[in-house]
């Protein structure tokens, strides 16, 4: 005769070490097989976009850090761009090719975490360290050029608070010097372990369609096979001046999710091998008045942050304050396919599984 097994709840979060966050999930199980999913956000709201109708055009960057935290580069770049649509400000070359060596450095030391925690998650606590080696020399070349660690405000309207010099160029060039190899340790450490394999591949498998549909976007959409980058796509900024690839996977699995971002972090070195190399001489800012006021009407511009298709929208009314901000944020769009995900899965998968989609909640909840 068969035992039969009664469903039970749990609850899984809100404390930060389960959930990569401040993040609650319900997990309704029979034995060790998920059979129910039920998703609870907001613990780290503080009304961002409400907020930004508050404050001035200027006094809103600094804001913007604190969404997604250890991507803050690139989401300082997607709110200027905005404005800079809105307002029709011209950025000089120079600041432009500042702008991509910060982000594709903010889109490794992004990546190095999502990666690190996910060795974390499978037991692979060496695997964690070593890649957090590597993100804080990225945070010390940082540091050099804005005084921060963590929450920079380096993007202006018009450019960067700062040019950078000889110190951080030197600084930056040795770290690409030792970078390859040190991803090339990572796969054998991590990528080719037995135990990671069998804890990733072929859990999760998301298929291009589903992704698709729910607006996933960035390592997640990539990892289902689906080649769509902004940087290729639109070209922003000056990116159609580098060659790189868009690194994808073939199953749609956690493996391939976690792949694709090893192999951004190979991409993003280059690119700014090729920056530096062809850094132009110039302005690094446009000058812009302290008290900023766009024209009435509306603007959208996006980035490809290190989640995905990370955009503002902005609604001006001629005055020194936003009328109204929403941001699109791709960790919110990415987290929703949770349910899919986790629904059939094993108890054990879910570390792994909610690790691959890398969320942040201080952009998950704005």
């Amino acid at each position: 005769m068969a035992l039969r097994t009664e469903e039970f709840l749990i609850n899984v979060g809100p404390q930060h070490p389960s959930t990569h966050g401040v993040f609650r999930i319900v997990l309704g199980l029979e034995g060790e097989k998920v059979v129910s999913v039920e998703p609870h956000i907001g613990y780290l709201h503080r009304g961002v976009e409400k907020i930004a109708e508050n404050r001035t055009y200027h006094q809103f960057i600094p804001y913007t850090d604190r969404m997604d935290y250890v991507g803050a580069m690139l989401s300082n770049w997607g709110y200027v761009r905005a404005v800079e649509k809105l307002a029709g400000i011209e950025v000089p070359l120079r600041a432009e090719y500042i702008r991509v060596i910060v982000g594709e450095l903010q889109r490794i030391a992004s990546h190095l975490i999502a990666l690190g925690t996910a060795g974390l998650d499978a037991g692979a606590f060496t695997f964690f360290l070593y890649a957090f080696r590597e993100r804080e020399e990225i945070l010390r070349l940082f540091e050099k050029i804005c005084g921060a660690r963590l929450t920079y405000s380096y993007f202006r309207f018009g450019g960067v608070s700062r040019d950078i010099n000889s110190d951080f160029e030197k600084g930056v060039r040795k770290f690409l010097k030792t970078f390859s190899a040190k991803l090339d340790e990572y796969r054998d450490l991590l990528f080719e372990n037995p135990i990671f394999l069998r804890r990733a591949k072929g859990v999760g498998i998301l298929p291009a369609e589903v992704a698709l549909e729910a607006g996933a976007s960035g390592p997640v959409l990539r990892g289902s096979g689906v080649s769509r980058d902004l940087r290729k796509l639109e070209g922003y900024s000056v990116y159609k001046e580098f060659e790189f690839s868009i690194p994808t996977g073939k199953k749609g699995d956690s493996w391939d999710r976690f792949w694709v971002r090893l192999e951004e972090m190979r991409q993003s070195a280059e690119i700014v091998r090729q920056a530096l190399d062809g850094l132009p001489e110039g302005n690094f800012q446009t000058q812009v008045p302290r008290y900023l006021t766009p024209p009435p009407g509306e603007a959208y511009a996006a980035v490809e942050g290190t989640k995905g298709e990370l955009g503002f929208y902005i609604v001006s009314d001629g005055s020194f304050k936003p009328y109204r901000l929403k941001v699109r944020s791709p960790a919110y769009a990415n987290l929703a396919l949770l349910p899919y995900l986790l629904t059939g899965s094993h108890l054990a998968d879910f570390p792994i599984i909610l690790g691959s989609l890398d969320p942040v909640f201080g952009e998950v909840d704005r």
